[in-house]
């Protein structure tokens, strides 16, 4: 089973001076930055999956500028994204449209042909069909009869199985070392199972399963559940933005092949509390919660009560500095926990109080938030870590403030979990 990322342009700057809050001198954007694979020893995924509504085009906005665009359509895929297969042999370079960006489209602004024609200038070992996204999905016990589904829906499930028998037969010019993949939408189980039956007999012999996303465990088990009764054991499955990771027994249940993510890397920045992750003594993914210290003049909430007049800037500046202080030097072994959590929760509180909050309540909140951030301060886990991002920076690993640090948290997340799925395959052999 392999792990994909699926990248977004996520790298950070090498030379970044945590104390200075600022990137290394003269650095260009990209140039001088490092993707997860290059910052870390070793690349933490098996693959990467790159999304042709991500890179953009003259249809969709995209997230790459014009010039990144140009380059990557110049050089491929590989090149552009640093990841050689010299370096990283067997390694997946998988294509997809990203159904996400024009989920709200009648149709996708994509067809068969110059989605094979972005495959093959970009290089892509793998790429998946131009799907159309069916949010709707039904309960085990209202699963509707296709009469019963709305006109809407049905297109999509139609408009899906065309263009994926369409491009089928257009992968072929890119020659014997690319695979297809057929993507699978509906609306329920049995719906899903039927485009994968429909797809094999295109002659796919891998699928890559859409609309997971929203999804919950049970029902991306009953997906599966019904995909496998009716296609070839020999048939490989991919999981598209599969986010359950910590329910890898049930991919391994089904026979799935491959699975992409970004979970790891944004449960750094966007998760209330899973920031950093670590493998416990069971063998278990484990997590603890970064430090909020963000930066004064640049944090919205503080911002807008400046403006109002509710803070002092120099007073939350100086706040800010104390917080970050008495982290560092709890690291450093100066001061003792109880001091560094005081400092911390002044700015935490001055970040979020709220008038109409009481002063019970306040009291609560400020209490169960301190214990959160005490037991991250009290385990120290960067220190039992020996992946780049904690040997590097230490403590600030763990103080969630801004890009060049959250990002590393992730990569370190890419770390630990791609170590755990190891473990989990070398477990099952």
């Amino acid at each position: 089973m392999k792990f994909v990322f699926a990248d977004s342009l996520d790298f950070v700057d090498p030379t970044y001076d945590f104390i200075a809050d600022r990137n290394g001198a003269g650095r260009a954007i990209y140039r001088d930055d490092q993707f997860p694979h290059e910052f870390l020893s070793q690349a933490p995924y098996d693959g990467i999956l790159v999304s042709r509504g991500i890179v953009g085009d003259a249809l969709i906005t995209g997230k790459y500028t014009e010039a990144q665009l140009m380059r990557f359509r110049r050089e491929g895929a590989r090149q552009f994204l640093r990841f050689p297969v010299e370096r990283f042999p067997d390694s997946m370079m998988m294509g997809d449209c990203g159904a996400f960006t024009y989920r709200n489209m009648t149709e996708p602004p994509y067809q068969a042909s110059d989605t094979v024609e972005f495959y093959g200038d970009g290089g892509f070992t793998h790429g998946c069909s131009p799907d159309h996204l069916i949010f709707d999905f039904d309960q085990p016990d209202k699963e509707r009869l296709e009469d019963e589904v709305p006109e809407d829906i049905r297109s999509r499930f139609a408009i899906t199985l065309q263009n994926a028998a369409e491009f089928k037969i257009e992968s072929k010019k890119l020659g014997k070392n690319f695979v297809p993949m057929g993507v699978v939408q509906g609306w329920s189980g049995p719906s899903m199972a039927k485009a994968a039956d429909n797809l094999v007999k295109m002659g796919y012999d891998y699928l890559a399963i859409g609309g997971t996303v929203p999804l919950k465990i049970e029902q991306i088990r009953r997906v599966l559940a019904a995909i496998r009764e009716v296609i070839p054991s020999n048939i490989r499955l991919h999981l598209l933005g599969f986010g359950k990771i910590e329910n890898l027994a049930d991919l391994e249940k089904y026979g799935v092949s491959s699975f992409d993510t970004t979970s790891p890397l944004v449960r750094a920045f966007k998760d209330a509390r899973k920031n950093y992750w670590m493998r416990n003594a069971d063998g278990e993914l484990s997590y603890y919660t970064a430090i909020r210290i963000p930066q004064a003049t640049e944090n919205n909430k503080l911002k807008n009560k400046a403006q109002q007049g509710l803070l002092n800037q120099e007073e939350i500046r100086l706040l800010e500095a104390t917080a970050l202080d008495g982290v560092r030097r709890l690291d450093s072994g100066e001061i003792d926990i109880d001091q560094a959590l005081d400092a911390v929760m002044v700015y935490w509180d001055k970040l979020n109080w709220d008038d109409e909050t009481s002063p019970t309540r306040r009291a609560q909140v400020l209490e169960r938030q301190r214990k959160i951030y005490q037991r991250t301060l009290e385990d120290r886990p960067w220190e039992s870590c020996d992946c780049r991002v904690c040997r590097e920076g230490g403590v600030e690993a763990l103080i969630f403030r801004n890009s060049n640090r959250n990002k590393r948290r992730g990569m370190h997340n890419l770390h630990v979990f791609h170590r755990h799925l190891q473990h989990f395959k070398a477990s099952l052999a």
